[in-house]
């Protein structure tokens, strides 16, 4: 199983901008305990010609999010899970893999009920529905209120992770050619 796992995962980081990664489980012997035989460490070679090693020790951010999302996926396939949630998966990435991600979740949405807790645009593009979380402060609590967005919302709030406080025509265009093209 650690084999099968290692090689779909890997293939999967292919098609998330990890182009020539490895991913491997290593089995570990350790004394028997309630949790079996072995200690297993993830190992990954993050970039081509890169020997395995530990992935607690080299990966970024941005490549653990990956390989977190690419496990997700490869997991998902052999387990009844009608919900995944993911929050922030896209940290340390942006631009080109940022919308390579978007697109990893949304064709995950196919089968499963998705949930990404994101601040990329591009991945929030992806999505069928947006949800929008905010937090205000009630003199001394704080409280959080979420709210599905309409298609005109939807393309302020891309507009507004696009281009912050000041909102222009060219930002609300982006937006919306951001959410057409994520719709194909």
């Amino acid at each position: 199983a650690a084999c099968t796992l290692a090689e779909e995962t890997t293939v999967h980081m292919q098609q998330l901008a990890m182009k020539g990664a490895k991913f491997h489980i290593e089995l570990l012997p350790s004394q028997p305990t309630e949790h079996g035989l072995e200690h297993i460490q993830y190992q990954v070679a993050a970039n081509k010609g890169s020997r395995l090693q530990p992935l607690n020790k080299v990966a970024s951010g941005g490549e653990l999010a990956r390989i977190s999302l690419s496990i997700q996926v490869v997991t998902s396939q052999y387990t009844q899970t009608p919900t995944l949630i993911f929050d922030e998966v896209d940290t340390g990435i942006g631009g080109g893999v940022a919308e390579t991600v978007g697109h990893a979740l949304r064709s995950l949405g196919r089968k499963h009920q998705v949930l990404a807790v994101t601040h990329l645009p591009q991945v929030a593009a992806c999505g069928e529905q947006h949800w929008q979380v905010r937090k205000n402060s009630e003199g001394e609590q704080t409280v959080s209120s979420i709210r599905v967005l309409s298609a005109e919302e939807r393309v302020e709030e891309i507009a507004r992770m696009l281009g912050g406080e000041t909102l222009t025509a060219t930002t609300h265009s982006h937006a919306a050619e951001l959410l057409e093209m994520a719709a194909r």
